[in-house]
């Protein structure tokens, strides 16, 4: 037999149960904004300063700020980026973001392992329940073993007590050529490397929420991006999300010296994630000073935390 003050107790504590365990229905849940940017070296790195060469400057502080203007008006809940440079570039970003309004406490870096600094992170509003993430998958080629030189960012994100996000931030290898091999085989070799993780994940985790976001470094047709997504029609192939900007183009790097226009950043996104988005929320963002900020513009994503 309770007592006659426990059976006071009972009816609050039955609405905080039921708030807390209970998922809203999706009309009600409030959508979550994901955004990936590459911030184009937010790090310290030989610059030109005042017509002088300087060893490790960090990125000029108007580039800086029209980053920060650009994702304000984003006001992302999960951001995910890369090329950053170390924690202490990542703690600068975290705490100019929150001079700006947007608290996003909890972190993850992935370290660039062939030395340049230019790694992935991840800022969110929402906490971190798991951490998978891998810095050290090597593959071969020409006879040369070759580390996956920015890793798989790979982590839980707990949206509400019962909705899990699984998130997945890539950069795979740049166009740039480079003495150690093919650029386009290095590429496609680290693409490979991800799929095999993305495919032990979804063996764990047939349903999971997955989101995969990052700098492909390459356009939608070509095998790297292919290789991500998996065997269309197959078990744990990813959909490309279609995403434009408010005039309806769907470019997100602009290369200047070639003045090239190309769709280089992603998100790929699994079955269980499927009936989430919000298209019409999602998108590319577009500012008067993007082109100050980075040479990559945001690509944005909103989810309605509630399984369907």
């Amino acid at each position: 037999m309770i007592s006659a003050k426990t059976a006071r107790m009972l009816p609050a504590v039955f609405l905080l149960w039921f708030s807390v365990a209970v998922p809203l229905p999706a009309d009600e849940a409030a959508p979550v904004t994901l955004a990936f940017y590459n911030l184009k070296n937010y790090l310290a790195m030989e610059r030109r300063v005042g017509g002088e060469i300087v060893p490790d400057a960090p990125k000029p502080e108007r580039e800086v700020k029209a980053v920060v203007a650009g994702l304000t008006a984003i006001q992302p809940d999960i951001l995910g980026v890369c090329e950053i440079g170390d924690e202490s570039f990542l703690a600068d970003l975290q705490s100019r973001l929150w001079e700006s309004g947007i608290d996003l406490p909890h972190t993850e870096l992935v370290r660039d392992s062939a030395g340049w600094n230019r790694n992935l992170a991840l800022l969110s509003r929402f906490p971190i329940v798991a951490r998978n993430s891998r810095d050290d998958y090597t593959y071969e080629l020409a006879g040369t073993r070759h580390a996956f030189q920015r890793g798989v960012l790979d982590v839980k994100l707990a949206l509400s007590p019962t909705y899990h996000l699984r998130y997945v931030g890539l950069h795979l290898k740049s166009k740039r050529e480079v003495p150690e091999g093919d650029e386009a085989l290095m590429r496609l070799n680290e693409a490979r490397l991800a799929r095999q993780h993305l495919d032990r994940l979804l063996e764990i985790e047939p349903g999971a929420n997955l989101i995969v976001v990052g700098d492909f470094n390459d356009l939608r047709g070509e095998p790297p991006v292919k290789a991500l997504q998996g065997t269309f029609g197959g078990q744990g192939y990813l959909t490309a999300l279609t995403l434009s900007d408010p005039f309806g183009f769907r470019w997100t790097h602009h290369w200047s010296f070639a003045d090239s226009y190309s769709r280089f950043d992603y998100a790929l996104y699994s079955e269980g994630l499927k009936d989430e988005i919000d298209r019409n929320g999602s998108g590319i963002h577009h500012w008067e000073d993007w082109d100050k900020a980075s040479d990559h513009r945001p690509i944005v994503v909103k989810i309605v935390p509630v399984d369907r």
